[in-house]
């Protein structure tokens, strides 16, 4: 009778809620949406609204279609974060001049000054993390190469 290596979990540990990573990195999220919140608090921002305005200060006018697949954000979703930005005077949604039917975000000067407000953010999340910059960028990297191989995934299904 052969044993199984060592390092090879039994089947019935494939099984254990700790041993998931689907459930680390859930709970990793939902913490890091804490840490967020509070963060976000002063600006007025959710952590959604807040990735929205951080493409539009980085990019500047971007069509919704294209903020929508950046942000990995359906219309369904992006549409009443849009309208919220807009309603607290941060974007405005323009028609496109060559294009009636592409719709633009575009900052207002209010979202243009919020970015100087903004800028304190990442360094309260990174260290809140307890990580250096280093270990941090290594984990940035791991997630994305994850991300990349669980939508090969998901295509090949």
């Amino acid at each position: 009778m052969s044993e199984q290596p060592t390092d090879t979990p039994r089947n019935e540990d494939f099984l254990r809620l700790d041993h998931q990573i689907c459930f680390a990195l859930n709970a990793a999220s939902r913490a890091f949406g804490g840490v967020y919140r509070v963060a976000l608090k002063d600006l007025g921002l959710t952590y959604p609204q807040y990735l929205v305005m951080l493409v539009l200060w980085e990019d500047g006018t971007t069509p919704v279609k294209q903020l929508g697949t950046r942000l990995r954000l359906d219309s369904g979703t992006l549409s009443p974060l849009l309208k919220r930005l807009e309603a607290a005077g941060l974007i405005r949604r323009e028609r496109s001049t060559e294009d009636e039917r592409s719709v633009h975000a575009v900052l207002t000067e209010a979202g243009t000054a919020l970015r100087a407000r903004a800028a304190e953010v990442p360094r309260r999340i990174a260290a809140a993390t307890g990580c250096d910059l280093a270990e941090i960028r290594d984990l940035q990297t791991r997630l994305h190469r994850l991300t990349a191989a669980l939508d090969t995934a998901a295509a090949q299904v």
